[in-house]
């Protein structure tokens, strides 16, 4: 056994010397992965997979390394890091570079592994993705984790469907049944549904199990027709269902060291179409047994207990088994070396006597297994366990009986009584008819030991001989002459053999098994003693034609006799190309049916009759030559045949070289819709990130937007906050103000009162001024009468300033009432641009306007109290004033009067009338002036009443 280490290499050669597996163990190579860094350690495998060829395989192991192992060109290469353990893998797709592997991110990724690049990345589950399952055409994907199933295109790497269960059932397995569009999904409660592909539309479900062997299933395996569905779990027990008739229809019971079933798989057979019977069982001790599901025996198993397999993958072609290992190697196994002991070949039916000459050989060289019974094949050794059963004549009526049953349920009579009324059997049945006549063991294993020997040398050059226009014809019938060959030697030296096989390849290219068992039952049955006289003709069966033909038609062998004609020119080519020269297709498959109906001595009754159909141009034929010149004739027109087929073959390689290359720009062509099929899906992908991109950058420019907004949101709170805050100090502030106002209004009362005390004292002192004036006029009234003119200014210039100090009051309570107006201006203009967070100062600028009104009221009535007492106390000073005026003047005039009255009389007494002139005019102008001096007080007192009440409009 090799063992490889990829150790930190990229790439290199998988094995350095031939590898030569022993029998024991079938171990190709074994290969493992340990790192040289400062602290080695060994990088476990956890999955495998197998390409649509077999001959390369995909691993990855725990750090995400996964590697492309090519057992066919002996190389390995490093096609990706993943940086993360991968869970299952895929590597059977329609572009065969291409490979899926699941992450254990839970998403599942496609690469290139000639280009190593990432292809697609597909998202979706939301736990481990266990199993990945494509379909026969490559197109479509189904991953499977615990809670659902998702199928995916490949072509555009988009989900079309998902299946969602309950939680409280989950899923098995979900995977497409080979060669097929049915998918099977397995769930953990055991139910089994198939459903359509395209449609999803559910076809039928398995009933379930018998409840004396029910077991819950855990692992699953189909053959590669998806005719059979085995089914497994923790127990020794496998199930076996028919899923064409839906039910179950074996039990196998494993040995009782086996205990649980971790994993199943069919092992493929080249020759079986697909009907697999052969079923690898990994078992809890990590020992996977091959059994036959038919026979139910063990054939092989690998793996032990000291090295214990984890789990496996088998190629589509069943040459190797790709086992990881408990110890996380990787083991590379050869099914032919595990199956060399079970598949030795039968020996031969003919055995070459050494001591002889070459070439030259009689009857008693040959040996040959002869027993009674049915239509037999070819023989086995013992190992194989299989008997060469040969056609012979019984009389006995037992014999009659027995050889008419048939398998399949076919009767041999009723078929001959069908093929008597209709000439020939249906062409959709002719071939199962066939099989069931010949009775075809259908051994692959043997045929497979047979084909593995390769092209036998006595054929390597056949197309030359025999120039086949269609290579694969050609191919099939190098194959199957090989292994009739390497069957018994003789027949390499047999020059008639590739006549005789070639119509039967033709008509069996697709199934080479069957037309090998066809080929050799014929010649075991009916050409049986064809070699008696090897290499000549056998004299004995053309003797044999000769009588019946003389019995039957004396005079057309007579003829053949007088001409010098034997057997060996009239008869003899019949049987050596079995009429294939001289029937159609249709007739000779007609005939076949009869020939395989009846008994062997019916090819030599087909040769006379023949013969006798054919025997007036043959008795026409005088010389013997004529019936040379008809051998020459036919070997020219084969000559002109191969001409006509190299010419054709030529044509063929001409239109096969025009195919390829319309092939190959159908594939450059294909290659440039899959690049620009993977551009688009990069595009999507890249347009999905943009999305993404685009998304985050929306949910932050929204997350900033809303930050924005809550910080708006706090600006704003804290500028409520703030004007709360201002609008709290205005109101200390107004409250100040109106306190101040309240306390200025106070402090005018009190210069009110200071006034109109200071104006009393004023007036009292003026009082007193008057009365010491009095008293001094008294004094000097006779003494100073020329002064009365100046008392008279005098008190002209009080009253003026009374009327002056009058007049600055009232302007002062026109500012005063100004600068109200104005306050009470901006305080409405302030409401009505704040009428809604200042509805409490409005308030309380509604009581204080309310209180200063009052205050305002009262002092203006006050005031004008005060000054309608004072307009009745200066009324009646004024009037005291114009009667001591009068009365002085009247006085003084009364003096003046006597004293001018006096003087001039005493100096002319002419002067009289002219004096009481002058006194009536004096008091004329003194009236005149106190007149005046009273219209102003009344309108200067008008006016302070009206201001006085602008302060009651304004609060209104």
């Amino acid at each position: 056994m090799q063992s490889t280490d990829l150790g930190n290499k990229e790439s290199g050669k998988i094995w350095h010397r031939k590898p030569s597996p022993a029998t024991r163990d079938g171990i190709i190579v074994n290969i493992i992965h340990n790192t040289s860094d400062y602290h080695p350690k060994v990088l476990r495998f956890l999955n495998v997979a197998f390409d649509g060829t077999g001959d390369c395989l995909i691993a990855g192991d725990h750090q995400g390394n996964i590697y492309v192992f090519d057992l066919h060109g002996n190389r390995f290469n490093l096609v990706q890091r993943t940086a993360q353990a991968c869970t299952a893998l895929a590597f059977n797709l329609r572009r065969k570079s291409e490979f899926l592997v699941a992450l254990a991110d839970y998403s599942i990724k496609c690469f290139d592994t000639v280009t190593k690049e990432l292809v697609s990345w597909m998202r979706g589950h939301e736990s481990s993705v266990f199993s990945i399952s494509v379909h026969a055409s490559g197109k479509y994907a189904i991953t499977t984790s615990s809670d659902t199933a998702q199928l995916w295109d490949l072509d555009t790497f988009q989900r079309k469907r998902k299946l969602n269960i309950r939680q409280s059932v989950g899923i098995q397995k979900v995977f497409f049944l080979p060669l097929s569009n049915t998918i099977l999904s397995c769930f953990k409660d055991n139910s089994i549904f198939a459903w359509e592909c395209d449609t999803l539309f559910c076809k039928y479900q398995l009933p379930a199990p018998p409840e004396s062997s029910s077991i819950l299933y855990k692992v699953f395996a189909v053959t590669r027709d998806g005719r059979i569905l085995a089914a497994g779990g923790k127990s020794n027990h496998l199930h076996l269902w028919c899923l064409e008739a839906r039910q179950l229809f074996r039990i196998i019971q494993m040995p009782t060291k086996v205990r649980a079933i971790r994993h199943l798989e069919f092992l493929p057979d080249s020759f079986d179409a697909g009907s697999n019977q052969v079923l690898g069982v990994l078992s809890q001790d990590g020992i996977m047994r091959f059994i036959n599901i038919q026979t139910c025996k063990l054939l092989f198993e690998i793996g032990s207990l000291d090295e214990g397999i984890s789990s496996s993958a088998i190629s589509p072609h069943g040459r190797y088994i790709a086992s990881i290992m408990e110890n996380g190697s990787l083991n590379i196994y050869s099914v032919q070396a595990l199956t060399q002991e079970i598949n030795k070949p039968p020996p031969p039916l003919v055995k070459v006597i050494e001591d002889l000459p070459k070439n030259k050989l009689s009857s008693s060289d040959l040996k040959m297994k002869v027993t009674s019974g049915r239509v037999q094949q070819p023989a086995k050794s013992r190992e194989s366990k299989m008997q060469t059963r040969i056609l012979k004549q019984d009389l006995t009526g037992d014999f009659e009986s027995k050889k008419n049953e048939l398998p399949d349920g076919l009767n041999k009579k009723r078929l001959q009584i069908l093929l008597k009324g209709y000439g020939e059997y249906p062409t959709k049945y002719r071939m199962f008819i066939w099989r069931s006549l010949l009775q075809l063991p259908e051994n692959h294993t043997a045929f497979s030991t047979l084909i593995d020997k390769g092209t036998h040398v006595a054929f390597l050059n056949l197309q030359k001989k025999y120039p086949i226009k269609s290579r694969k014809l050609l191919r099939v019938l190098q194959r199957t002459l090989s292994a009739l060959a390497h069957w018994s030697v003789i027949f390499s030296d047999t020059p008639y053999l590739p006549l005789l096989a070639f119509p039967f390849v033709k008509l069996f290219q697709n199934n080479q098994l069957i037309c090998f068992e066809v080929i050799a039952t014929l010649i075991i049955n009916w050409c049986q003693h064809w070699f008696e006289y090897f290499p000549n003709p056998p004299i004995n069966i053309l003797s044999m034609i000769e009588n019946v033909l003389a019995f039957h038609d004396k005079e057309l062998l007579q003829h053949f006799i007088d001409h010098d004609i034997t057997s060996q020119l009239y008869a003899w080519p019949l049987l050596e190309t079995v009429f294939s020269e001289v029937l159609t297709r249709e007739e000779w498959l007609k005939l076949f049916d009869n020939i395989f109906s009846n008994h062997p001595s019916f090819l030599l009754m087909t040769v006379v009759a023949y013969n006798i159909c054919s025997r007036t141009p043959l008795l026409s034929c005088n010389l013997k030559d004529d019936f040379e010149t008809v051998e020459d004739m036919q070997a020219k027109v084969d000559q002109q045949r191969v001409e006509d087929e190299a010419w054709y073959q030529k044509q063929e390689l001409l239109r096969k070289a025009e195919e390829t290359r319309r092939e190959m720009l159908l594939q450059e062509e294909e290659k440039m819709i899959q690049q620009r099929q993977r551009l688009a899906a990069v595009k999507r992908e890249l347009k999905v990130k943009e999305m993404h991109l685009q998304d985050a950058a929306r949910r932050r420019f929204l997350k900033l937007q809303q930050d924005q907004q809550e910080m708006e949101l706090r600006r704003l709170d804290d500028e409520i906050g703030r004007k709360v805050y201002m609008r709290d100090r205005e109101i200390a502030a107004t409250a100040r103000d109106l306190e101040m106002r309240q306390l200025e209004l106070e402090s005018q009362k009190r210069l009110y009162e200071k006034n109109l005390t200071e104006n009393q004292e004023a007036v009292a002192k003026e009082m007193r001024a008057d009365a010491d004036a009095y008293r001094r006029k008294v004094d000097l009234e006779e003494h100073m009468f020329h002064k009365l003119i100046e008392a008279g200014e005098t008190q002209s210039q009080k009253t003026q300033k009374v009327i002056k100090e009058n007049l600055a009051k009232a302007e002062q309570a026109c500012l005063n009432t100004d600068w109200q107006i104005q306050s009470l201006h901006k305080q409405k203009c302030d409401d009505l641009q704040r009428n809604k967070c200042y509805q409490e100062v409005a308030k309380l600028l509604r009581e204080n306007r309310r209180k200063e009104i009052e205050i305002i009221n009262a002092m203006v009535e006050e005031e004008a109290k005060k000054w309608k007492e004072a307009e009745g106390k200066e009324f009646r000073l004024r009037s005291a004033k114009k009667a001591s005026a009068l009365s002085d003047a009247s006085r003084k005039w009364f003096l003046k009067q006597e004293i001018n009255a006096a003087v001039e009389h005493a100096e002319n007494p002419c002067h009289k009338v002219s004096l009481n002139r002058r006194a009536v005019e004096w008091d004329t102008t003194g009236q005149n002036l106190i007149k005046k001096v009273r219209n102003l007080r009344q309108r200067l007192t008008a006016r302070a009443r009206h201001r006085c009440q602008t302060p009651h409009l304004l609060a209104a």
